[in-house]
């Protein structure tokens, strides 16, 4: 699995360069893929295999799931696969989707990897699906850190407002998000919720219902 992401992120390859890769004999591997096919994680055209982005996306959980170490099955996977997967949740629940906003506070410079705007919720997303030592520490780092950006944000909404495109809103509430490609060892850090990537368009679903459990920024014009 791995060795598929690492030699198919460019496009399609030839499946006995894969074997190769794998140091696995041919056979076995035409047996591996053949499973992998059967369970809609690659496409197999000819003697050509190939995986979408959300594809290489469920390889590398999938792979994690068998035991492969974290970083390795992540670093295989493009930056630009991991957003539009979770950009797609979010169009598909209806927000509109603004990547890398980088904005100044505080004598600061801030950067959100992703906003998911639906008036009157901002939902504020780190994505962190390649972090060395995914373990309870850097969990908890990374939710704080989220936590200290969207506050950022929440005091300097009022001068970005038409820089976000949500220049007629009257409030807005502002919501941390960790993204991950796995679960960890929580779902929630003083609650802010840790988010596998797959389950990201559920959460969405769901976050009108549970929003006042979750940790939350007020600001209003």
């Amino acid at each position: 699995m791995v060795s598929i992401l690492r030699l198919t992120k460019d496009g399609p390859v030839q499946q006995e360069l894969i074997s190769k890769d794998a140091r696995v004999p041919t056979q076995v591997a035409d047996g591996l893929l053949r499973k992998l096919s059967q369970a809609k994680l690659i496409e197999w055209k000819g003697k050509a295999i190939e995986a979408s982005p959300h594809q290489r996306v469920k390889i590398a959980i999938e792979a994690v799931k068998l035991g492969a170490d974290l970083e390795r099955a992540c670093k295989f996977l493009q930056w630009n696969e991991f957003e539009n997967i979770a950009a797609e949740a979010f169009e598909a629940n209806n927000f509109t989707v603004t990547k890398h906003f980088r904005f100044r506070w505080a004598g600061r410079r801030w950067e959100m990897d992703i906003l998911g705007c639906k008036e009157p919720m901002v939902v504020c997303v780190d994505c962190k699906h390649w972090r060395r030592g995914w373990r309870r520490s850097a969990i908890m780092r990374a939710a704080e850190s989220q936590v200290e950006r969207t506050q950022a944000l929440t005091e300097a909404f009022p001068s970005l407002q038409k820089e976000m495109g949500l220049a007629n809103w009257k409030r807005a509430t502002l919501v941390p998000v960790v993204l991950s490609l796995v679960l960890g060892p929580f779902k929630f850090y003083n609650n802010v919720p840790i988010v596998p990537i797959l389950q990201l368009q559920n959460f969405l679903n769901e976050l009108p219902a549970h929003a006042t459990s979750l940790m939350r920024f007020f600001t209003s014009f």
